[in-house]
């Protein structure tokens, strides 16, 4: 079976199909991932062989731009007319090519990869979905009707490695779903004494964030706390002035050097944000940006995880106030444990493999 693996996104729709892709290739089977060039680099140092596809929009943002309001309408037409309509015409002529180059048996994608699924059917190949949205409500089959029904991303299998608990019950998953864990956790080594804090907005919305930076790094300054914070490859930590004692800022950290000793996350609620914090059991307090963080972060008030904050209209006590409450009511932890216990339970990636390999082709 040679697996093509491929993503429409950034970096959250590219780290959720890795696990998938290191499973197969421990199994015996040839991989290639396919999508964005600047997002690949982490797929070529796993040294899966790469294809470079689809045009870099973002390469040339070097400063801030200021925070704008959230406007759900705003984000749906991006939905709509990008990934499922320019981005997906592009990508359907970019993955025949690599296609016809590299001859796979079957396509791994990313839920908002609609134009890997349309080059799919077209091949006459049987496709896998990766789903990247935690709430589940972002991808909605009645904002993309006329990209479902070509696309049909649950025709085949769709593996899902967010909590069901955490997934909005007016879009339960489809029956072709199956759960897949992509991070494992042990038990929580959260030290003894000052809770530590980790704060980040993620790798997309880093450099659409304001002044937000500096407003929750203030924040946390004020607080009995240590603190991370991380601002990107694209941001410089001295841009953000003089840190406060308890806050240390840097590029970039893995958050498995971080998570499993934090009492709190900080961040925009993106989906692999979350996620994240909940494989951890990891409480969150949430300042969504754009996209699907709003919906994320609707989530994680409703199911009790973390509270959120207008990222826009806040200033750094009523930030301090947020972070000191959840870190304050035990309620908050628990819930997140809850979740990272139906996480636990999921296969491991290579439980993925078999159902893949029943994916022949239809050629």
């Amino acid at each position: 079976m040679r697996a093509l693996f491929t993503f429409a996104g950034g970096a959250g729709h590219l780290n959720p199909l890795l696990p998938i892709a290191a499973a197969a290739r421990a199994a015996g089977h040839p991989v290639a991932v396919s999508g964005k060039p600047s997002v690949l680099a982490s797929a070529e140092l796993e040294g899966f062989t790469v294809f470079g596809t689809g045009a870099e929009n973002d390469a040339a943002q070097t400063e801030r731009t200021p925070l704008v309001p959230i406007d759900p309408e705003r984000e749906d037409r991006l939905l709509r007319e990008g990934f499922a309509g320019r981005v997906a015409h592009r990508r359907v002529e970019d993955l025949l090519a690599v296609a016809a180059d590299w001859h796979p048996d079957v396509v791994v994608c990313d839920e908002f990869d609609f134009g890997a699924m349309i080059a799919a059917d077209r091949l006459g190949l049987r496709h896998a979905t990766v789903l990247v949205n935690a709430s589940g409500s972002f991808v909605r089959p009645e904002l993309l009707a006329e990209v479902l029904e070509v696309a049909r991303p649950a025709r085949d299998v769709v593996f899902n490695p967010f909590p069901p608990g955490f997934r909005d019950p007016r879009y339960p998953l489809p029956a072709t779903a199956h759960n897949v864990r992509l991070q494992t956790a042990g038990p929580a080594t959260v030290p003894e004494g000052r809770p530590l804090v980790y704060f980040s907005l993620g790798t997309i919305f880093d450099l659409e964030s304001g002044d937000l930076f500096e407003r929750v790094v203030a924040a946390l300054g004020t607080l009995p706390v240590d603190a991370v914070a991380t601002v990107g490859r694209r941001l410089d930590p001295l841009a953000l002035g003089p840190a406060p004692a308890n806050v240390r800022i840097e590029r970039y950290i893995q958050h498995a050097e971080l998570l499993p000793s934090c009492s709190l996350v900080v961040s925009h609620g993106g989906s692999g944000s979350v996620l994240g914090a909940l494989s951890h059991g990891v409480p969150l307090v949430v300042l969504p940006l754009g996209a699907d963080q709003p919906l994320n972060a609707d989530r994680c008030r409703e199911t009790g995880v973390g509270r959120v904050v207008d990222a826009v209209t806040a200033d750094p006590a009523a930030i301090a106030e947020a972070i000191a409450a959840v870190l304050a009511d035990p309620s908050y932890r628990l819930a997140a444990e809850r979740l990272q216990a139906e996480l636990n339970a999921f296969a491991p990636p290579a439980g993925a493999i078999g159902l893949l390999e029943q994916l022949q082709p239809l050629r």
